[in-house]
C-alpha cells in the first residue's frame, strides 16, 4: 500500500511558539488536499491538540500527521493526526465551557468538527488523535 506524505514534530514544553510553526508546516503538507476549508479544519484541530498537550501537561509532545489511502492520497486521502503527550490522565470532553471562560473548548471543537476522533492509553503517556476525509462526512 503507498501512502502520502507524513509530518512529525517532538514539541517541547515550553514553546507554544511551536503551535505556528505546526500548522504552517500542516498547511504546507495539505496543499493540494481536501475541499474547501477541509485543509483549514486541519489546521484548526491540529492547533487546539498541539496546544492543549503542551498546556495542559507540562511535558513535551509529539505530532504526526499523515495522509493514507494510496496514489491519491496527496489530494483525496483521509487525513489522521495524532499528538502524543507523557501525561497518562485521560481529557475531559465539556458539554459547555463558562461564556466567559478562556480554555475549554478545544477538545469540544474537535469532537464537533472532525470525522473520528478518540484518545488511547500509549506507554507513558496517551494519544488524542482526529480523522478527516478529503471532502467531509455528509
Amino acid at each position: 500500500m503507498e501512502y502520502g506524505p507524513v509530518l512529525t514534530k517532538r514539541l517541547a514544553h515550553d514553546d507554544l511558539a511551536v503551535v505556528a510553526q505546526v500548522r504552517a508546516e500542516l498547511r504546507e503538507m495539505l496543499r493540494h488536499w481536501g475541499g474547501p476549508g477541509r485543509a483549514d479544519l486541519a489546521e484548526l484541530l491540529t492547533s487546539e491538540l498541539v496546544t492543549n498537550a503542551l498546556v495542559h501537561t507540562g511535558r513535551g509532545a509529539q505530532i504526526t500527521a499523515s495522509l493514507g489511502d494510496g496514489p491519491g492520497a496527496r489530494v483525496t486521502g483521509r487525513l489522521r493526526v495524532e499528538v502524543r503527550d507523557f501525561v497518562s490522565r485521560h481529557p475531559t470532553l465539556r458539554d459547555r465551557p463558562a461564556e466567559d471562560s478562556t480554555s475549554g473548548r478545544g477538545l469540544l471543537l474537535v469532537h464537533t468538527l472532525a470525522d473520528a476522533w478518540g484518545v488511547r492509553a500509549h506507554g507513558v503517556g496517551k494519544v488524542l488523535w482526529f480523522e478527516l476525509e478529503a471532502e467531509g462526512v455528509p
